[in-house]
């Protein structure tokens, strides 16, 4: 039980990733018969993608991002650490959502080792969508290090359905079993536009330049999986690693690239970090006006703000992108490149709390 774990390109002091190895079980998909099947209600952590070596125009991307977002990045992680370290000190455990969450939870990690001399527990977990967060793997931790502390980190926040997912959750392990009463469902990110937690690095919407990539930079590590035939009752959720792509990781990289930024933090970077007020808009109502405006049925077709954006034109069918300001088209030149090379429309819509906003086709688009 909990021995089988999936292999990582990570360093094992940098973070434990509980998640069952399935590699060689399961057949990758296309995006297009993911996105078929996902569409005729196959559920999404039923099915992994088909990863390919990037191509010279995503690297040309994620090396532009890298090369200029990383001082920002690692801004946003010094301001999230100290507001982690401010309410939890040295009983603070770290446990990222797998798997945009892993290098957020291995750079703060890293800066707090750096800043304040300690080193804290870092897990990586399993959530999923519909069907919530890996029970086996928080009782893991939780058996080691009580509940109090628990930290839950993700990349960014979109409209905030994991969120909803992992506040769901928490609540219900609380009413299961006593252990479990210190659990606090605040989730920290970097990046939060849709103004739904206070414990982020900024609300600015800018692009993580790990959002550019898929498992090359996230440890080689698929999406989670989940599908009864394959994952038992007492396994954690499953992922594939993705050996074949060893010579293109660049996930340890990307953390020492932006773990460099560490000496020349600037607390005061970003101008945005007030408090949210009770009455506060969140990124869910401009999402509802986007769907309004665009007689769009689904919401879960809506991926607003720039990392979300950006996974959708790399791993998703996408219709369309939302742009606040043509004239602002500069200020995103992945999301440009993207969209040509795919033939991608790119429209002006009147965005006030993302900058960015891209739309999935519907099934009889595809």
């Amino acid at each position: 039980m909990y021995m089988n774990l999936v292999k990582t390109s990570y360093r094992s002091d940098d973070v434990t990733i509980l998640l069952k190895d399935i590699s060689g079980i399961i057949t990758p998909l296309s995006t297009e018969e993911r996105e078929k099947l996902n569409q005729t209600g196959v559920h999404y952590s039923e099915m992994l993608p088909l990863e390919y070596k990037p191509t010279e125009k995503y690297m040309e991307i994620y090396n532009e991002a890298l090369q200029t977002l990383s001082y920002k990045t690692a801004n946003a992680t010094a301001i999230l650490a100290k507001k982690l370290y401010e309410k939890y000190g040295n009983k603070l455990v770290l446990v990222s959502l797998a798997r945009a969450g892993t290098p957020i939870g291995i750079l703060l990690k890293r800066f707090i080792r750096f800043k304040y001399n300690i080193v804290v527990p870092h897990y990586s977990i399993s959530i999923i969508r519909g069907k919530g967060i890996d029970v086996n793997a928080i009782n893991y931790i939780v058996d080691r290090h009580g509940s109090y502390g628990l930290q839950f980190v993700d990349g960014w926040i979109g409209k905030g359905a994991i969120n909803g997912v992992l506040v769901e959750a928490c609540e219900l392990l609380k009413t299961e079993s006593f252990k479990f009463s210190s659990l606090d469902s605040t989730l920290a990110v970097l990046s939060d536009p849709a103004f739904i937690t206070d414990l982020c690095g900024t609300h600015e919407d800018f692009l993580i330049p790990s959002a550019c990539l898929n498992s090359t930079v996230s440890g080689l590590i698929s999406r989670t999986f989940l599908r009864n035939d394959i994952i038992g009752p007492n396994d954690f959720h499953g992922a594939v690693y993705y050996g074949e792509l060893e010579l293109e990781d660049k996930s340890n990289e990307f953390i020492d690239t932006v773990s460099n930024y560490f000496e020349k933090i600037n607390y005061d970077y970003f101008q945005d970090n007030s408090s949210i007020m009770q009455d506060s808009k969140t990124g869910i109502d401009e999402v509802r006006n986007i769907a309004r405006d665009f007689g769009i049925l689904d919401i879960s077709k809506i991926k607003p703000g720039v990392g979300e954006t950006t996974r959708v034109l790399l791993r998703r069918v996408p219709y369309c992108v939302l742009l606040r300001n043509l004239a602002d088209m500069q200020k995103f030149p992945h999301i440009k490149r993207l969209c040509e090379e795919k033939n991608i429309p790119i429209k002006e819509y009147p965005l006030q709390m993302y900058n960015v906003c891209g739309i999935i086709k519907t099934l009889s688009d595809i």
